[in-house]
């Protein structure tokens, strides 16, 4: 919960960021720059981290990581620099609650996830506040076309949250860092094909840190909570995001939310904790299997280790026996079964 609800505030806190940086940067340099600040801050780190502690990325991963940076990495933060240029900071942030739907709906329909009617009607309730939000008769087409476009980021950010969960038992800063470094490296050439230039060195240096804080470190911690309580209910945690950032662009941007906006608000908010509170417990049955990614010693991780134990968490191949019991229980990598 801690990382998910991290995630969130990270992310949501980036989003008025990005639209005061907006001005000195084209749309495709921001991006760029948001996710190449991300891809150095992490590739800075890295080797400060203690090794074996996670499982490495592999060969088989690869068209599974490009299909990442091409909907999370390129697609959503250029939809959502086209939004925040039509829209108000806080109400962009508002409308990105549909990224939370949107997850929880592939999760299901294509991924094998499972949802109890609480989390149906959590959903929703989103989606109501959402269309809520772009209901605005505002500047006409041009509120239309931010409303689109936010919600196309919330959309591609959905499908890259779903393929995410499929690399989750991987290093996630190594996952982070070489889609944010693709992303960020793409996004720049691009900006730079379209003769836009680096900003000045105070806004560029914002840019990255944002980058860094609110795509890299977010990130990370977003792929942690994906391994631990699955995709849909990580998007209930990070449908709590936009508030963060509706509430931010207040102090930030100096804005004032509308009753529009704070009534959109309290619907969502109202979905969210549906989703947050709902619990999930059956009688279920493991099959063997074997597989590698960090662990700890627990109930699923009583396995021999040869000679002594390596410090937790650490990561290795290592084998599952068949299991039958029953306990409450999220998607975690030992809990995708269909129901």
């Amino acid at each position: 919960m801690a990382s998910g609800l991290g995630a969130a505030v990270l992310f949501g806190l980036s989003t008025p960021l990005a639209k005061l940086l907006l001005p000195s940067s084209g749309t495709f340099m921001l991006a760029g720059l948001l996710y190449l600040g991300a891809g150095i801050g992490l590739s800075v780190i890295a080797p400060l981290r203690r090794t074996g502690r996670e499982a490495p990325l592999r060969g088989s991963d690869l068209p599974t990581l490009a299909a990442m940076v091409i909907s999370g990495g390129i697609a959503g933060p250029l939809l959502l620099l086209v939004g925040l240029a039509r829209l108000p900071g806080g109400e962009a942030s508002l409308l990105l609650n549909l990224e939370a739907p949107f997850t929880i709906g592939i999760a299901v329909l294509f991924f094998g996830e499972s949802l109890v009617r609480r989390e149906i009607l959590g959903a929703a309730a989103v989606i109501l506040g959402g269309v809520i939000l772009a209901s605005s008769p505002g500047d006409g087409a041009v509120h239309a076309l931010g409303a689109l476009a936010v919600a196309g980021a919330g959309l591609a950010w959905a499908i890259d949250n779903n393929l995410s969960q499929r690399l989750s038992l991987r290093d996630p800063v190594a996952v982070t860092r070489v889609k944010t470094l693709v992303a960020g490296v793409v996004n720049v050439g691009v900006a730079l094909a379209m003769g836009d230039r680096l900003p000045a060195a105070a806004p560029l240096a914002g840019a990255l840190a944002t980058g860094f804080l609110g795509y890299g470190v977010s990130i990370v911690l977003h792929l942690l909570a994906l391994r631990q309580i699955g995709t849909a209910r990580q998007a209930a945690y990070l449908a709590t995001a936009p508030f963060v950032g509706a509430l931010a662009a207040a102090p930030i941007l100096g804005e004032q939310l509308t009753w529009k906006e704070m009534a959109a608000g309290a619907v969502m908010g109202i979905g969210v904790v549906i989703l947050v509170r709902a619990r999930h417990g059956h009688r279920h049955a493991h099959d063997a299997v074997e597989h590698d990614h960090a662990h700890v010693r627990d109930e699923h991780h009583a396995h021999a280790h040869g000679e002594g134990v390596p410090p937790e968490p650490h990561a290795h191949p290592h084998r599952h026996e068949p299991m039958v019991h029953d306990h409450p229980h999220h998607p975690d990598p030992h809990h995708r079964h269909r129901h």
